[in-house]
């Protein structure tokens, strides 16, 4: 049996940038990676300020929305994967923030 990898070489977040329906980040080779919004609902159900207040993780591999509590790594994005979270962590999560906003 044969079996293979495939390697790829990561570069590091300059840039990110969220809209009402996209995520785009820039990356230092000069591409930039956009994916649908609705693959991170945290995202989806924040607010523009907390949208903002990302910060590079992992010597900038990875970013962090630090009021989200959510991570989402430049790998995850090249490989076309959305956020793992389950329906009832989301739901406890969301649940959460209307409460505190009450």
């Amino acid at each position: 049996m044969v079996t293979s990898t495939i390697e790829f070489n990561v570069s590091a977040v300059e840039h990110v940038t969220v809209t009402f329906d996209a995520l785009t980040v820039d990356l230092s080779d000069g591409c930039p990676i956009t994916v649908p919004l609705a693959w991170y609902p945290r995202l989806m159900h924040a607010t523009e300020s907390e949208l903002q207040n990302w910060r590079l993780i992992g010597k900038g591999y990875g970013i962090h929305w630090e009021d989200l509590d959510e991570d989402i790594s430049v790998e995850g994005l090249l490989l076309g994967k959305p956020s793992g979270e389950s329906q009832k962590s989301f739901k406890r999560w969301l649940e959460g923030r209307v409460s505190a906003s009450a």
